[in-house]
């Protein structure tokens, strides 16, 4: 039973859009590591998972009446290709993503990067978001991550 509530909290498993409601959510899921104003009222609520290394990240809609609307995994490959450099921003990929798993400082190439690490079956990948100092994403590295090849989606991370 101890289990089954565990993996529960995880991923907000038992949720009921347009049920639940935001007392709930955090009840189950915890304070989130992120709220964001929804465009229209309401907010987004974010829940990185996986420990440091954040391999997903939980979004979840609560409407204006203080209801749950929705619960997604952001941390997608298809997700960031949505991030179109040039004309995404850092609010945008705050929004859609979440927050980081960390963040970098270049300071004399006036960049900073934010790192999202996605499990891709089978690959384990790091992206890496550039934004220049102006906030407008500039370039998308996708690299990789080694530490994590060969295992499992969720081997290590409860």
């Amino acid at each position: 039973m101890v289990l089954l509530a565990g993996c529960a909290s995880y991923s907000g498993s038992g949720l009921v859009p347009g049920r639940s409601s935001a007392a709930q959510v955090e009840a189950l899921m915890g304070a989130p590591a992120l709220r964001l104003a929804r465009p229209g009222g309401g907010e987004e609520w974010y829940y990185p998972r996986g420990g440091r290394m954040g391999w997903n990240t939980y979004a979840v809609a609560i409407g204006p009446n203080g209801v749950m609307r929705a619960i997604e995994q952001r941390l997608t490959v298809e997700n960031v290709a949505r991030l179109k450099p040039g004309v995404a921003t850092m609010k945008d990929a705050q929004a859609l993503l979440g927050p980081p798993f960390e963040v970098s400082r270049f300071d004399r190439m006036k960049r900073t990067d934010w790192g999202y690490r996605i499990h891709a079956a089978p690959r384990w990948w790091i992206f890496w978001l550039q934004f220049s100092a102006d906030g407008v994403l500039r370039e998308v590295i996708k690299l990789p991550d080694f530490e994590r090849e060969g295992e499992a989606p969720f081997a290590g991370l409860h």
